[in-house]
């Protein structure tokens, strides 16, 4: 989970501010001096912690929090604003150019950092905003970078052009534009070479691209897990270059968050995506204020809605609520179910959006469903017949020892799967009230549940 160490730390910190009715001076300094030190071991630049330590200090120190009916929860809201405004405070999106003006994008990065694939994720989110991307293999001296642009463009339906790996990358890049134009594509992501290491060439390279072609922005994609060595680079490729924002690679395994946390304010330039894992589909827009609230343990539900609203085909949702107040919730809904919710990050995901999820909470849920258990689960609803599965009813001693050896498991895992499945069904009717329906529902027609897999 993202940000796990440093949220536990943080977590612990206000837990003992939450407890106490009154708040002194000095019970304030003592607990920014917990936050500073979370802060510096979780990797976050110096300068950065002394002034937002400093900020929250003369905002928690103040008459109207001291004196509040809840001064704990007032210092926690300080917190997560300067938190917040560390980040960027403010949303930013790509810039793209009016009308048809096709909009170029420059990918640029170090080796390692994921750049290929984050171009190739980058590519079906501007999709999916409805614009005609084009991929642009830059990168003619890593071996088989081109193939990968290549199967990935096709895994997200965006073509990718290429001239191999004899051409110059600015002339790639100045054939790319004509290419768009006679093909009508109006954004162009042109992915290029990295070095395993900041070096004049790579840079030289970079700028006579941006000679050659109008790039609209260029975004530097860095691993989060290298904490303040992916500030640094930033800053240099700043310099060099010039980039107008960051995406953050490998967010999903950063415990620390020390890149996430200082790049804004080292840099000036904002944070626009971030890789939450290694799905094409796994890039998410940074959002500063929905960060700031994972980190203290105050969910993301928003993010939540989002997913899956892109994720879950809307009229299926539907049909499987009205299955469920009939009582005819059956295992093909069930793989269905579980499939939906692979699409939106799986268990994991979810529930690091939840607020109130700490480490020891989340651990203990994600034992509880983990990706293993649930792998299983599937194996033995695809070793039924499609019979048994509409109809569980049908599932008698000798039918659940063939699904058994079907699945590779114990028939006291497909004897605990039915029992759990005829709870759950149960369950469900006994909430279809909350679904909605008619609008009886508490929560409008579609329900609570309305666009979730559960």
């Amino acid at each position: 989970m993202a940000f796990e160490s440093l949220s536990d730390k943080l977590q612990n910190v206000f837990k003992n501010l939450r407890g106490k009715g009154r708040l002194s001076e000095e019970d304030v300094k003592a607990a920014l001096k917990e936050v500073k030190m979370a802060l510096l071991e979780a990797d976050v630049n110096f300068k950065a912690v002394k002034n937002f330590v400093k900020t929250v200090q003369e905002r928690a120190i103040g008459a109207d929090v001291m004196n509040g009916l809840n001064p704990g929860q007032m210092v926690i809201k300080i917190v997560n604003e300067e938190l917040t405004n560390l980040m960027g405070s403010e949303t930013t999106e790509i810039a793209y150019r009016p009308g048809q003006q096709i909009t170029v994008i420059m990918m640029v990065g170090l080796q390692g950092a994921g750049k290929t694939t984050t171009t190739a994720k980058l590519a079906g989110h501007v999709k999916k905003k409805g614009k005609k991307p084009l991929l642009v293999a830059c990168d003619v001296y890593r071996p088989a970078a081109i193939t990968q642009l290549q199967i990935n463009g096709e895994k997200q339906g965006v073509p990718v052009f290429s001239m191999g790996d004899k051409n110059k990358p600015a002339d790639i890049a100045k054939a790319s534009i004509e290419h768009a134009k006679k093909n009508g594509f109006n954004v162009v992501i042109l992915d290029t070479a990295g070095r395993l290491h900041i070096d004049e060439g790579m840079m030289d390279e970079l700028v006579e691209i941006k000679e050659s072609v109008d790039v609209a922005q260029t975004l530097l994609v860095v691993d989060a897990m290298t904490g303040q060595d992916a500030v640094n680079v930033a800053g240099t490729f700043d310099e060099k270059i010039g980039i107008d924002g960051v995406v953050l690679t490998k967010l999903d395994g950063d415990t620390r968050g020390g890149a996430a946390l200082s790049i804004r304010a080292v840099t000036g330039k904002p944070i626009l995506f971030c890789g939450m894992g290694e799905k094409l589909d796994d890039l998410e827009q940074f959002y500063p204020d929905r960060m700031a609230s994972r980190i203290l343990g105050m969910g993301d539900i928003l993010t939540m809605i989002e997913k899956a609203q892109e994720s879950i085909d809307e009229e299926a949702s539907m049909k499987m609520v009205q299955k469920m107040k009939k009582n005819q919730f059956d295992f093909e809904d069930y793989l269905e179910s579980m499939r939906q919710m692979k699409k939106m990050g799986g268990i994991g995901a979810l529930l690091s959006m939840m607020p109130g999820m700490g480490g020891n909470q989340m651990k203990q849920l994600e034992d509880a469903v983990d990706e293993k258990k649930m792998a299983r689960i599937e194996a033995i609803i695809l070793s039924m017949t499609v019979k048994e599965r509409q109809n569980p009813d049908v599932l008698n001693p000798s039918r659940k020892r063939r699904i058994a050896n079907g699945a590779g498991v114990d028939i006291s895992e497909v004897n605990r799967l039915v029992k759990q499945f005829e709870q759950s069904r149960k369950m469900m009717k006994q909430m279809s009230g909350m679904m909605g329906g008619k609008g009886k529902g508490r929560f409008g027609k579609k329900g609570m549940f309305g666009k979730l897999p559960f």
